[in-house]
């Protein structure tokens, strides 16, 4: 993480942070000053960044998202999201490639970390969507997508691809956003 005696991000972390994101050496100390300003300990818990994102979904329950959100952007598997982790999410949901965006959203379902995207999986990832979502917008979806159940697989055992492509992009908006709104 940064060099956490001066308060200052650690040379190594802003030179590979300017090396792999679209953000200049201001911007990364800039976000680096607001981070450790909100998170004193330099890491977001589970909890805090569950917290923070049920107040952009006061109308859903936006708990179980969160936890597979959270455990997308935390690289290093060790409960706590770093500066570096934070930087490389924000990067990668706001301004990153399509490539690395689908390589976010492809570790998003891939729930087990093991390579694969099951049914099972999709299954669990529509749910936590289908819970963002206030139940007054869920009657106004066509009666074939208006559930979890009939929204994410259908009989063929496929998902919809205009369900998949409608929610990758507002979770994607909807991820950004929460993530440049953490620390400004």
């Amino acid at each position: 993480m940064g060099n956490t005696k001066s308060g200052a991000v650690s040379k190594e972390i802003l030179e590979e942070l300017k090396l792999n994101t679209k953000f200049s050496e201001t911007e990364i100390v800039q976000w680096y000053e607001n981070f450790k300003r909100q998170c004193p300990t330099g890491r977001i818990s589970k909890e805090e960044f569950q917290d923070i994102y049920s107040k952009f979904f006061p109308d859903g329950d936006a708990q179980t998202y969160a936890q597979h959100v959270f455990r997308s952007f935390d690289t290093n598997a060790d409960g706590t999201l770093d500066f570096k982790e934070y930087i490389i999410a924000l990067h990668m949901t706001s301004t990153g490639k399509t490539n690395k965006k689908l390589e976010w959203a492809f570790s998003l379902f891939d729930v087990d970390k093991n390579g694969y995207i099951t049914k099972s999986e999709v299954r669990e990832i529509c749910t936590a969507i289908f819970k963002l979502i206030p139940r007054n917008e869920l009657s106004a979806l066509p009666n074939d997508e208006n559930t979890a159940e009939k929204g994410q697989i259908n009989s063929g055992g496929s998902l919809p691809r205009v369900i998949m492509n409608e929610w990758l992009k507002k979770s994607l908006s909807r991820v950004c956003w929460t993530m440049k709104w953490l620390f400004v």
